[in-house]
């Protein structure tokens, strides 16, 4: 016993000199530690330290440097709580050895239990025993928040890392290369929705990952404030009856501020990076007079113009509509009909064959349109055969490759009695068969079909794009028998006026067709059929005097600029180029209050339209003033003073009056680059700056240096293909001959489980508010916009010198680089799903199986 006493001192004091050598070097870490952990983890974005200077080897730097010291901390809270419990036991020292090592244990007691920590073993206890010989790192974040905890530390997150003061950081700070995404405005009719979410979240991973690059953004969010669907919103059941221009706007303007109000709170906390108190929005007077400026030079260019022509037409809105207003119902049902034409005077061509009674049989899904027939055109180069029905004996001229399809829709044998070229039908005439003694005549036309019908088409001027074409050509009457309600007019005579024509119209014709014999078959027909994209409701197309862009002048042009810009996928591209194939012309005024007034004026008497670039300019001038209210508010006199009338060179005020009509809502957005991203121009200085005089200075700086004010890219939904793409690309191209942006992104939509496209017109949309803070509903938990991390690092003060690493970390150094490359890569392409899959694939082979299984042992070594 006395031998084992004896042995047992000299142990002991060993481990007292152990404790003292500890003492000293955990002191020298805990001094260190608090040094560390003054470096701004929660201040990421503090001016000090710059994010251009930050690389990959010193984020795996920080990666490693933090835990391991953590990591020996911990280690020696085990050891301090070990000895301080061998001291208790001694009679000699354990003052000391309390004062020495009385800190490792707060350093190292990680999460409290409230958020979710398991509750420390009793000291006596066995797990008690040997819970501090369990040697692992931990940390102060919790390891799983839910419910509030997780919304309040996310908001704490958002507060003290200064989401709100970065994007003013980083426009401040000194960079060699400046990136500028021109954000689409979104419509301020509603609440945010999953597309505002993956629309602006994609935005905002581009722009965070430029400015990782040690690129200064240029990002000013917007909103689109004017349009029909805002002030149906804002009227409500009210309607515009009893209500003039002033007291429309200013409800749709309250309802759009509330609306942007609600949309921009929800940007805000879903994190995206922008200064939130410098937008723009299309209301504004300096935007309004920057889209003017536009207005005015692609006039004067004479790519403006005012025409009476067919446009859509939106019965439920009384409004002319764009073709990017129209959504195409595929499952729309239309009575179509095949009918006759008696051939009154046979065509010189045929007239030697000795044919009698001919009529000539053409097919319509649109019966309303018969009343306003002009013509009827057929193909020139195509083959035409008079046939006789086996049942009536009745002869029909119907195109020969369509004779099958018209026996077995009539049920009945067609026999052969002639066949001709399509040429041979010039100078035909044919009766119309509800106008009595009106005679329309046989054309060409190129438009012409077989996929379809009888190979000859029923053709109404007012009712139809090509129909004006042949219209135009061969000088036919183009006479509207439809009002803007869609109901005929006294033109269509007594039986038809006051009928609508979709619907109890459509169903008069018919009987109309069948009492004078015309009628030969009747059927429904399921086929797309354009609707108003606002009130999901069918248009016509009906003649109207508007304002167009002659789009076909600008085709050329815009095919060129888009050739220089990049298309992410490249399979949009030929869905642009169709698009802009497809539009001949676009028409840009509307029957509106809510919108941009179009700055023109009428002579009373001839109603000829004053317009040029001394209206304009002054007009232009009022909006950035007063704001467009004043077309309204200012009499006449104001809005075209006596300096300007001079200039010219018109009458007295009193011949004019103003006009009543909008701009298109894609005019307003299409603008955009003229008042956000237009840079100063020499000579023009003062203009330019009060045009964005709505900006801090420090945003109203040139864009690039080399006098380039495109953006580098626009990202949005494809359904802006024929919509803010293409609409900014026209208006461009007039003014400055080339595109808007360097680069397209077009993303797709947020969609179902069944893949079906989220719709607000649906109902199956997911509300982002519900994601992030969960619903009524408790299989809704609240989820939180994002759990970031952010982790400081001073490369000056704590790099760590590659060759003092271990071999392993030298060569993890260099599987991060690989990585970064293959991130930056997917980032640069926009695909952030292939960036996703890069990172999972690199955290788990390169780090859980491979590194961390390797260095897991190196705690070994600190202790």
């Amino acid at each position: 016993m006395r031998w084992r006493a004896s042995r047992r001192a000299p142990r002991k004091a060993r481990h007292i000199l152990f404790i003292l050598l500890w003492s000293v070097s955990v002191g020298w870490l805990a001094n260190r530690f608090r040094s560390f952990g003054s470096c701004p983890c929660l201040n990421f974005f503090r001016k000090k330290h710059s994010i251009g200077r930050r690389t990959e080897y010193d984020n795996t730097i920080n990666a490693y440097k933090l835990p391991r010291l953590s990591m020996l901390l911990c280690r020696v809270s085990a050891v301090s709580q070990t000895l301080s419990r061998w001291g208790r036991r001694s009679h000699r020292g354990g003052g000391l050895l309390h004062r020495a090592l009385s800190f490792s244990s707060s350093r190292c007691q990680a999460v409290s239990p409230g958020e979710g920590s398991p509750q420390p073993a009793e000291t006596g206890s066995p797990q008690g025993l040997y819970r501090d010989t369990v040697l692992l790192p931990r940390t102060d974040f919790p390891m799983k928040l839910t419910g509030q905890k997780l919304l309040n530390r996310e908001l704490q997150i958002q507060q003290e890392c200064g989401f709100a003061d970065l994007y003013s950081w980083q426009r401040e700070r000194k960079a060699k290369k400046e990136f500028c995404l021109h954000d689409g405005p979104p419509y301020a009719n509603g609440d945010p929705h999953v597309g505002h979410a993956l629309n602006k979240i994609l935005k905002d991973i581009r722009n965070r990952f430029e400015m990782l690059r040690g690129r200064q953004v240029h990002y000013i969010p917007g909103w689109d404030c004017h349009g029909l669907p805002i002030e149906l919103k804002a009227l409500g059941e009210l309607g515009t009856s009893g209500l003039g221009p002033l007291e429309i706007r200013q409800k749709a303007r309250e309802f759009a501020e509330g609306a942007i109000a609600r949309q921009k709170a929800a940007f805000q906390r879903w994190g995206v990076m922008a200064d939130w108190d410098q937008c723009y929005y299309t209301y504004d007077g300096v935007y309004e007079a920057a889209q003017l400026k536009v207005f005015q030079e692609m006039h004067s260019k004479g790519f403006i113009y005012q025409d009476y022509k067919p446009v859509f037409w939106s019965p439920s809105t009384r409004t002319a509509l764009a073709e990017a207003e129209l959504e195409y119902n595929p499952e729309h049902v239309s009575r179509s009909i095949y009918t006759t034409f008696p051939l009154s005077t046979l065509p010189p061509g045929i007239a030697s064959e000795g044919l009698e009674s001919v009529s000539v049989l053409v097919w319509t899904t649109q019966p309303w349109t018969i009343p306003a027939n002009q013509a009827v055109c057929y193909m020139p180069n195509t083959k035409y055969s008079v046939v006789k029905r086996a049942d009536t004996s009745q002869l029909l001229l119907v195109a020969s490759e369509c004779s099958a399809s018209v026996a077995a829709l009539l049920d009945t044998e067609l026999e052969s009695v002639g066949t001709f070229t399509g040429s041979q039908l010039e100078g035909g005439i044919c009766k119309h068969p509800t106008i009595p003694d009106k005679e329309v005549p046989l054309l060409p036309a190129n438009h012409v079909t077989m996929a379809k019908g009888t190979g000859l088409v029923h053709t109404a001027p007012a009712h139809g794009m090509d129909d004006y074409s042949v219209a135009s050509q061969f000088k036919l009457s183009v006479e509207c028998m439809v009002d803007e309600d869609g109901k005929f007019t006294e033109l269509a005579g007594p039986e038809l006026q006051n009928l609508t024509v979709m619907t109890e119209g459509t169903d008069k014709v018919i009987s109309m067709l069948k009492e004078c014999g015309s009628l030969v078959k009747e059927e429904k027909c399921v086929h797309s059929y354009p609707y108003d994209w606002r009130t999901k409701q069918p248009v016509v197309i009906r003649p109207s005097k508007q304002w167009f862009i002659n789009t076909a002048s600008l085709k050329d042009k815009a095919k060129e600029a888009l050739q220089k810009v990049r298309v992410l996928p490249e399979s949009a591209r030929g869905s642009l180029l169709t698009m802009l194939d497809r539009r001949t012309y676009w028409c840009i005024s509307r029957q509106r209050s809510w919108g941009v007034p179009i700055p023109v004026f009428y002579h009373r008497e001839t109603g000829e339209p004053l317009i040029n670039k001394h209206t304009v300019t002054h007009i232009a001038q009022l909006f950035k003033e007063k704001g467009s209210d004043c077309w309204w508010e200012l009499p006449v006199e104001d809005l075209l003073p006596n300096e300007v009338l001079k200039k010219s060179k018109a009458g007295p005020v009193t011949d004019y009056v103003r006009g009543e009509d909008v701009l298109d809502i894609w005019f307003d957005s299409g603008a955009s680059w003229a008042a956000v991203l237009e840079e100063e121009s020499e000579g023009d200085s003062e203009e330019a700056e009060s045009r964005l005089s709505w900006l801090p200075a420090r945003l109203r700086k040139p864009l690039v240096p080399e006098s380039d004010s495109r953006a580098d890219v626009y990202v949005e939904g494809k359904d802006q293909i024929g919509g803010w793409f293409q609409s900014s690309l026209l208006t461009s191209v007039a003014v400055r001959n080339k595109a808007p942006y360097k680069a397209l992104v077009v993303h797709g939509f947020a969609v179902t489980e069944k893949g079906d496209k989220m719709s607000k017109s649906l109902g199956n949309v997911v509300d982002p508010d519900k994601v992030i803070n969960g619903g009524e509903d408790p299989s809704l938990p609240a989820y939180g916009a994002d759990v970031l991390r952010w982790w400081g690092f001073d490369p000056r003060v704590q790099a760590v010198d590659p060759k003092e690493m271990h071999y392993i970390d030298q060569y993890m150094l260099h599987l991060l680089r690989e990585y970064s490359i293959k991130v930056t890569d997917a980032y640069t392409e926009f695909d952030a799903g292939r960036a996703i899959r890069v990172l999972q694939g690199f955290i788990a082979r390169e780090l859980s199986s491979f590194y961390f299984s390797i260095i897991k042992d190196r705690r070994r070594d600190i202790i």
